[in-house]
Formats: C-alpha cells, structure tokens, sequence
C-alpha cells in the first residue's frame, strides 16, 4: 500500500508524514511549514521540457569546438570526438576511453534512459517497476560523471596560460555541453519517482 492511498504526505524537507487535508488547497508540514503534496506539481511537464531542451543543444556540444589550443601563433579547435581521437593517435587509449565514455556514452545514455522512464510512466508500458526504478537510481548516480569534460578544460585553460607561446580557451561547444549536463540533471531531479510506482498493479503483470 502507497502511503497516499492511507491518507499520508511525506515532506520532502523534514520526511514528516503528514494526514491529508480533505479540501486543503495547499498543505504545509506540520513539523517544518514546508509545502506537502501527493506527487509533485507538473513533474512530467517540466522534466520533459528539461529533456528536450537538454537533446536540442546536445547537436551543438557535439559539432561545435569544445576548446581551441594555441601554439605557437597557430590554434587547433577540437570537438568532443575529434579530442578523443586525437588522444588516441597520442598513445592515451585509458583516457581517451575515459573521455568518450564521460562526454559521448553518458550524456546519451542520460537523454534515451529519462525519455524512456517519462514514456513508460505516461503510456503504462510493459516496464516492470523494478527496472524503472533500477534506471532512475542508475541516472541519478552516473549524472555527475558528465562533467569531467568541462573540469578538464577549466583545469587546463587555468594551467596552460604562456601568452602567444601557448594557451587554451575553452570553445561555445563546451558552454553548450555545460548545459546539456546541467538540464540533464535537472530533468532527474525534477521528475517524480513515486508516479513508477502509481500503476504497481498494472505492472506487476508484466514481471
């Protein structure tokens, strides 16, 4: 049994279950004053409109440069992939490898795996509640390894600083890709996960 079904609101501030109000429009904690409610107000609505903005600038931070090297009077402007690739031409296969999968495998991995939990929610597929929630916990965990791109380049944009000798400025790819990460992590944190467990029933036919 969900605890909304015994007539129970948890705070998301304080945990405090709280009985429901009949006729209240907006409920406060009891403990905290904090705004209860049975799920939260146009979870969906926003993680998708989180998500489909995060998939619209994710063509950028793919195609335009992420960081342009400066040697010399010369610069080499790189994107994502064409890093990676020239970290392999390098001998550095570990970081290349860590590189593609951080910047390239994750972001992606992020985008299908939210579109796929919000599509299955909204359309009651057969997605065992188990699964989806196993995704959720998934996407919530490998979120902040999508950054490491962005903290490698502040790092070395801070280090590598010898004026017309050699320098590196991070490219409006990398801005771009910023954001992908943060909407993608926003999306996550925005949906609800207690609407998995709203068609229980429903599902457990399909285990």
């Amino acid at each position: 049994m969900r605890a909304i079904d015994a007539g129970l609101l948890i705070c998301h501030e304080c945990h405090q279950l709280n009985p429901t109000q009949d006729g209240a429009g907006k409920q406060l904690c009891s403990r905290c004053g904090g705004r209860v409610y049975g799920r939260r107000p146009n979870s969906l609505v926003r993680t998708w409109a989180l998500l489909l903005t995060a998939a619209i600038l994710y063509i950028p931070a793919n195609l335009l440069p992420i960081m342009t090297v400066n040697s010399m009077g010369t610069g080499q402007t790189d994107t994502i992939m064409s890093g990676v690739i020239e970290l392999v031409n390098y001998g550095m296969w570990p970081i290349a490898t860590v590189v593609f999968v951080a910047s390239i495998v994750v972001p992606t991995f992020k985008l299908i795996g939210i579109a796929l939990l919000l599509y299955s929610v909204q359309r009651h597929q057969p997605m065992s509640v188990r699964q989806r929630i196993l995704m959720y916990r998934f996407i919530e965990w490998i979120g902040r390894w999508s950054m490491l791109d962005i903290f490698v380049i502040a790092i070395l944009v801070a280090m590598v600083n010898f004026g017309s000798l050699a320098s590196i400025e991070p490219g409006i790819g990398a801005a771009a890709f910023a954001c992908v990460v943060i909407l993608t992590m926003l999306a996550a944190l925005t949906f609800e996960p207690r609407l998995i467990w709203d068609n229980t029933d429903s599902d457990d036919q399909h285990e």
